[in-house]
């Protein structure tokens, strides 16, 4: 009986090697800007709505991004309303929320405590010092029982406690937060 001359993949068990590994090459996709030889493993789409992607490295897809206005065209109206449904549907953020920021905002704080800040007249890079000064400033201005029967001031109140748990709660995940 003749033994094949052609060399075998399989070694036999235990494998040696990973299930659906082999000897082949393995493709690697360039990026697609211009004169550039890195990796490109970060799809773009090439337009809204589009199937079609750019594959650029990590480079050029923060570049690319800089630009990139994913509301464009929309009315104020419409871009709110779209990212009202979305976001809701975005609960898997949540699940990701120990890698640091993952939402909408300025990429430091999130669109809720940008709102919280504005509500308490600060501005974005604000320390909770300062937010803890501005929130007693502001609730013994509009506290109820310093301003008994003016419905405006309770109203205020209330927002101002609101923004303060919200800015709060933050401060506290930027604590707890693994380094």
């Amino acid at each position: 009986m003749a033994r094949s001359t052609s060399r075998s993949n399989d070694w036999g068990f235990p494998r040696w090697r990973g299930y659906g590994s082999g000897r082949e090459t393995t493709t690697v996709r360039i990026c697609d800007r211009h004169g550039c030889d890195e990796p490109g493993n970060c799809p773009a789409p090439k337009s809204p709505n589009s199937p079609d992607r750019w594959y650029f490295c990590a480079t050029h897809a923060a570049e690319y991004n800089r630009g990139w206005n994913y509301f464009e065209g929309l009315s104020a109206e419409e871009a709110a309303r779209r990212e009202a449904s979305e976001t809701s549907a975005a609960s898997g953020y949540a699940n990701a929320s120990h890698y640091a920021w993952g939402g909408s905002g300025d990429g430091s704080r999130s669109r809720d405590e940008m709102h919280a800040l504005e509500a308490l007249g600060l501005d974005t890079d604000a320390d909770f010092d300062a937010v803890k000064t501005a929130w007693r400033k502001l609730a013994k201005e509009n506290h109820p029982d310093i301003r008994p029967g003016d419905s405006n001031a309770a109203v205020r109140f209330q927002a101002v406690q609101a923004a303060y748990e919200v800015l709060r709660a933050a401060e506290e995940r930027r604590e707890w937060r693994p380094r």
